[in-house]
């Protein structure tokens, strides 16, 4: 009898004293976070992607773009909206938005510093912009 109860309680204090298995990670937990935030991309001038940029198309017409952390975009031009959408900086050299509108697809511009130090971007009908960047 003594035997069954000292088994017993030797059992009891084992169970008791392993820890509890860690929780699993869920895809909830995961999907909270915007994947812009936890990966910091570069542009082509060294610099965080994001932040408020100057553009200067082709043909002189301004707008501003501000490249948000949650992988969002908004040009404006003259203080008014003109285009939302999101964007994705695939390397220094290649800048990619999808404007939001039905059907709109992903297009990308190729980036650089020239020489000189000038930012520019082609887009994929082979127009170029001028970019200065305004704020980080």
């Amino acid at each position: 009898m003594k035997r069954i109860i000292v088994i017993a309680a030797l059992a009891t204090v084992t169970a008791c004293s392993q820890p509890a298995p860690a929780p699993e990670a869920t895809a909830e937990a995961s999907a909270d976070v915007p994947a812009a935030a936890t990966v910091q991309t570069v542009a082509a001038d060294g610099q965080p992607s994001t932040g408020t940029f100057k553009v200067t198309t082709a043909d002189g017409k301004v707008f501003m773009e501000e490249v948000k952390p949650d992988g969002t975009y908004v040009q404006t031009q003259d203080g008014k909206v003109v285009q939302t959408g999101t964007w994705v900086q695939k390397s220094p050299s290649q800048y990619c938005v999808t404007k939001d509108a039905e059907g709109a697809k992903e297009e990308c511009n190729t980036e650089q510093i020239d020489a000189k130090g000038v930012w520019t971007s082609v887009d994929p009908e082979g127009k170029t912009a001028t970019i200065e960047r305004v704020t980080t």
